[in-house]
């Protein structure tokens, strides 16, 4: 395997005012899928993720809980942690905005914006919505309340420190039409250019003093940085950003080579952090990706109204890669993607049961039933093995097209569309028939042969998406997961090779009158715990 260079990679760091739920958890698993494809193509992956830790919603909710802020994240970023690793997610390093190395690095930064004149000292009046903690000016408000989350907002002044946006705003404009690539999907940075930077930019308020949880100002300690000079440089911070001298691991990977956000936060990652940037003269990051959002049922969740679903509910009845399965093959690319218990079970059943599991199931036991488990490669060809044979290793390059874009639900498509033809080929060349007169017994041999050639090379491509179901298989199998480069050649699988005796369902069948009653025994917890 070629190595192709650093790919350094980060999700945005969880809000840690509460449990994630799975829209939240969709990012970490998308990412997953990338970082895990990226490195199986011969990249030497950074991926980073972690947990934001400051503000005044923290500080309100710890005092409600009757714990220090430190205690409160402490549980939640625990908690995220755990939903990660559940997921089965392979980061390689998971960022708390309360360690102590990244504290150390944010005052330095904020210290040198200071010196150089981009951080000045004023007062802020507006319109402040707590929980978003947001300034608002009475034209962004909508309905006269807060544009992002809907909630009230009350008049508020108070001194703080301001960046001096406007500074680099040219810049920035110039760099965003350089780089097309920059800020993906396309519509995200048609917004971003028409709703904020065309009209100007107004100098970002960097400081407040409110509230003490965060990273003190070192020279001014009444003031604590605001959220997104705290957050956004976990980026750089965490991989040994030092303006006195940064580390190897900084130096190999920054530039980011992607930053994969929600939408709802594309502003904060395409303007003010490229903008931080400049300041620090550092490259920005290659690509920023906004996701769209998982909708249940066509609502954004809430505990209020029962709806959060969470990503161990769901691999309670699911398990891990089922729960992988469903959020990157219903998240469309741009657009948002609807979560319902039921779809869940329709897909599960549609395509994990009947496409993939029986298929595997189905080609093992012929295996052991006509040849005792032996496959062999006899050379009695027909001309329908070509289509599937073309099919098959034509898959690795339509994967790789699709996650080169970043459309990684189509990528995993396709690798489905791979086992279909699979199960195609079985219903084409009827093995029951075959095994009915011994003259056909060779080319039955090589038909097992290419539906395990083709299984094999399917696991390949899925291992990315659904880690556990691929290695099941090729053990299964009796073989391993193969090389990258060898995705798109047929016939390594070795002859005479035998499979287990004895196949284990991977997904097996649901039942909704079953599965549903206990969907309904979590909504009413939610609501119960809510109230």
């Amino acid at each position: 395997m070629s190595n192709k260079g650093k790919y350094y990679m980060t999700t945005a760091i969880a809000y840690t005012s509460g449990k994630p739920h799975i829209g939240n958890t969709y990012e970490i698993v998308l990412a997953d899928a990338i970082a895990r494809y990226k490195r199986a193509e011969g990249y030497d992956v950074y991926f980073q993720t972690g947990t934001d830790e400051h503000g005044q919603k923290i500080q309100e909710k710890a005092e409600a809980a009757g714990i220090t802020p430190k205690e409160y994240v402490d549980n939640v970023a625990g908690e995220v942690k755990a939903i990660w690793d559940l997921m089965n997610t392979s980061y390689d390093n998971f960022v708390r905005t309360t360690d102590a190395d990244h504290e150390k690095c944010v005052k330095k930064i904020f210290k040198k914006l200071y010196d150089q004149g981009d951080i000045y000292k004023g007062a802020y009046e507006g319109l402040y919505c707590t929980p978003c903690e947001s300034f608002w000016t009475e034209s962004q408000l909508v309905d006269g309340k807060c544009p992002d989350c809907g909630r009230e907002v009350k008049p508020a002044k108070e001194e703080a420190y301001f960046f001096k946006m406007s500074k680099y705003a040219d810049r920035l404009i110039d760099y965003i039409n350089t780089h097309p690539e920059f800020i993906q999907p396309v519509s995200r940075k048609n917004e971003m250019m028409n709703n904020f930077l065309l009209p100007g930019l107004q100098d970002l308020c960097v400081s407040r003093t409110s509230f003490s949880w965060g990273i003190p100002v070192d020279f001014d300690p009444k003031h604590v940085v605001y959220v997104w000079l705290d957050a956004l440089t976990n980026y750089i911070t965490k991989i040994g950003y030092d303006p006195d001298g940064s580390s190897e691991l900084f130096q190999k990977n920054w530039p980011a080579d992607l930053h994969l956000i929600g939408k709802d936060i594309v502003r904060f990652h395409t303007i003010y952090w490229p903008i931080f940037l400049m300041a620090l003269d550092l490259p920005l990051p290659k690509q920023v990706f906004g996701h769209p959002w998982l909708l249940q049922g066509g609502d954004k969740m809430s505990k209020s109204k029962g709806n959060v679903i969470y990503a161990d509910d769901m691999v309670r009845l699911f398990g891990v890669d089922a729960t992988r399965y469903f959020v990157l093959h219903e998240m469309p690319f741009e657009n948002d993607g609807v979560i319902t218990w039921e779809l869940v079970i329709e897909r599960f059943n549609s395509d994990l049961a009947n496409i993939l599991g029986n298929l595997v199931n189905r080609t093992i036991s012929m295996s052991n039933k006509y040849f005792d488990g032996v496959v062999r490669k006899t050379g009695v060809t027909a001309e329908v093995d070509e289509d599937l044979k073309a099919v098959v290793t034509g898959t690795r390059d339509k994967v790789q097209e699709k996650m080169d874009k970043l459309r990684v639900a189509d990528a995993i498509t396709a690798v489905f569309d791979l086992f279909r033809r699979c199960n195609k080929y079985i219903d084409e060349t009827t093995p029951w028939v075959l095994a009915k007169d011994e003259a056909d017994h060779d080319r039955l041999a090589e038909v097992l042969y290419n539906l395990t050639e083709s299984i094999t090379i399917g696991a390949g491509l899925l291992h990315s998406f659904l880690p556990e179901t691929a290695e099941k298989i090729v053990n299964q199998l009796n073989t391993t997961l193969r090389d990258y480069d060898d995705l798109d050649k047929f016939g390594l699988y070795e002859s005479g090779s035998r499979v287990t005796d004895t196949p284990e369902i991977l997904f097996a069948r649901l039942d909704a009158k079953e599965v549903m009653p206990k969907v309904e025994e979590i909504k009413a917890a939610q609501k119960a715990e809510f109230e």
